[in-house]
């Protein structure tokens, strides 16, 4: 007779769980479900899980930036900023700004070491420049 409680019990307690957890998302802006996360993600098969359900989400929410995200997760990570300039010039232009932006709001952008990289990261910003020549000829001041 009691044999047949069993799956009743484990359905009661995955719902508990299932509820202690959406309690402890928002409860503080899931400050307190962060590190249980955290914790549960160093486990293989539950960290592949969650990849593939932030990769929809983001991929519903701005594709552009998951696609960015695929190609540069493709290339690996890059800490010289020469191959991080040559990773970021396979992108499109939409792909990129869209990966500039995510790196601003994140605020994880960092600082240029010189001059030039410094240029260099206000141009990518700027975003597409004008041509240039072909344009109007400048008058001579007399």
């Amino acid at each position: 007779m009691t044999y047949y409680l069993i799956p009743v019990f484990v359905l009661a307690g995955l719902i508990a769980v299932f509820g202690v957890l959406v309690f402890l998302g928002r409860f503080r802006k899931g400050r307190y479900l962060r590190p249980l996360i955290e914790t549960a993600s160093k486990v293989p098969l539950i960290k592949r899980w969650f990849q593939k359900v932030s990769t929809a989400a983001l991929e519903r929410q701005n594709p552009e930036l998951a696609s960015a995200m695929r190609k540069l997760q493709r290339i690996g990570p890059t800490i010289d900023p020469q191959k991080a300039q040559a990773a970021l010039s396979q992108l499109s232009a939409t792909e990129r700004r869209a990966y500039m932006e995510a790196i601003e709001e994140q605020g994880a952008m960092p600082e240029p070491a010189n001059r030039q990289m410094r240029r260099m990261q206000q141009k990518m910003q700027a975003g597409p420049s004008r041509p240039s020549g072909g344009g109007q000829r400048k008058r001579k001041k007399r």
